[in-house]
C-alpha cells in the first residue's frame, strides 16, 4: 500500500470512529461534518438515502447510554469495514442490552457517502423481552 493510500485509509478510519462516537455522545450536529447529506444507506431491507437515517439510529427512543466497542476495523483506501458491539441501557427496565453488527462504509473527501450493514436487531429485541427466545419452526 502506498503512503498516500495508507494515509487515506487512516483518515477514513478516524472518520468512521468519529461516526460511531456520535452514538455515545448523541451530538447529532457532528454528523453534518462526517456524513454526506445524501448518504446512501443499505441494510435491513432498506435502500434509501439521506442523513436522517443515521440520525434516527442515533436517537432510537427507549435506548440510552450507548457504549460502542469496536471489535474489528479494516480500512483500505475509500472503504472502512467495522465489526462492533453496542451496549445500551433499556430505559424501561434499566437493564443493559447489547447488539452486534457489521458495517462497511465508503468515504469521499472525509465524509461517509454510502454504507451497508446489518445488526442483530432480533437479539436486542430478545434481550428486551419483545420477541421469543427461540423462533418457532415453520
Amino acid at each position: 500500500m502506498s503512503d498516500s493510500t495508507e494515509a487515506l485509509s487512516k483518515r477514513n478510519a478516524e472518520v468512521v470512529r468519529r461516526y460511531l462516537r456520535v452514538f455515545e455522545t448523541k451530538q447529532i450536529a457532528e454528523l453534518e461534518e462526517i456524513v454526506a447529506e445524501d448518504v446512501l444507506v443499505h441494510g435491513a431491507g432498506l435502500h434509501g438515502h439521506g442523513r436522517h437515517h443515521p440520525e434516527g439510529s442515533v436517537l432510537t427512543p427507549g435506548l440510552s447510554n450507548c457504549r460502542v466497542h469496536v471489535d474489528d476495523l479494516f480500512a483500505a483506501g475509500d472503504r472502512v469495514t467495522v465489526a462492533f458491539t453496542l451496549t445500551y441501557t433499556h430505559d424501561r427496565s434499566g437493564r443493559d442490552l447489547t447488539m452486534t453488527g457489521i458495517k462497511s462504509y465508503r468515504l469521499r473527501d472525509g465524509r461517509i457517502v454510502e454504507f451497508w450493514g446489518e445488526t442483530d436487531l432480533y437479539g436486542l429485541l430478545r434481550q428486551a423481552g419483545l420477541v421469543p427466545d427461540q423462533v418457532p419452526p415453520f
